[in-house]
């Protein structure tokens, strides 16, 4: 398989990553699944993507639509389509599978995919994640990850407005 077909590969639908996750449970693999924008990737979601794929052998990223976005973020979000950032996503070695989800929220994904640990940034309460009574209700573990200071796509999108 080429290198890109393998990246294009790690970009699942709900349907394929059943199947995915059948195998991967039947081969004993903890499955660990975070979420978000990933707009402009730098060093923050870096460091916070690589410390989730810790948590465990599989890491599963929830990625927001181009439409999830702009009702997330706002008319002029994302900068990067859909497709240009699950496959940026799907480049990090540590990455297993990218789902591109709809909603404002996972809930639905997270439901889905019954992960073994689901993961947050630090902003969060515990409590307050989404999908956290999912998890609650057969054992899984949510943990938040503090961020790296100074990193954010909105800093960027500043940075860059300001020069």
């Amino acid at each position: 398989m080429k290198k890109f077909e393998i990246l294009q590969a790690k970009l699942l639908t709900e349907e394929t990553i059943k199947k995915q996750i059948s195998e991967w449970r039947s081969d004993g693999k903890k499955i660990v699944f975070t979420n978000g924008c990933f707009d402009i990737i730098h060093r923050g979601h870096i460091d916070y993507l690589s410390k989730a794929a810790d948590e465990g052998k599989i890491l599963i990223i929830g990625l927001n639509t181009d439409s999830s976005v702009r009702k997330l973020k706002g008319p002029k979000r994302p900068i990067n389509d859909e497709l240009s950032r699950a496959l940026i996503l799907g480049s990090f070695f540590f990455v297993d599978a990218i789902i591109l989800f709809n909603e404002e929220t996972p809930f639905n994904l997270i439901n889905t995919i019954k992960p073994d640990v689901l993961i947050k940034g630090s902003d969060y309460q515990i409590e307050e994640i989404v999908g956290y009574d999912i998890l609650k209700s057969y054992g899984g573990i949510v943990k938040t990850i503090s961020f790296l200071d100074g990193f954010s796509t909105s800093a960027i999108e500043n940075k860059i407005k300001n020069q």
